[in-house]
């Protein structure tokens, strides 16, 4: 259940933000490569919610408290 809206970002109902950003905002934020910020995905080391797609490359979004969480952790995906 969601609490509120915030400025075009729902917050959940612990008071945080669920922003979705794209693979490529993931990777300019990590200073890594889309390719690498997927295979992370894949591999399970970054969760992400999958989008419907057609064709062959899958779409991703993560939300911005799972990046937050990783940046502020000292172990990176491998």
């Amino acid at each position: 259940m969601k609490a509120t809206m915030q400025e075009g970002k729902e917050m959940n109902k612990t008071g945080q933000s669920d922003e979705l950003l794209t693979v490529h905002e993931v990777a300019r934020h990590l200073r890594v490569d889309d390719t690498t910020v997927r295979r992370w995905i894949k591999s399970g080391a970054l969760e992400a919610v999958t989008l419907p797609h057609r064709g062959k490359r899958r779409g991703y979004r993560v939300r911005k408290m799972t990046l937050d969480t990783l940046l502020n952790n000292s172990t990176m995906p491998a």
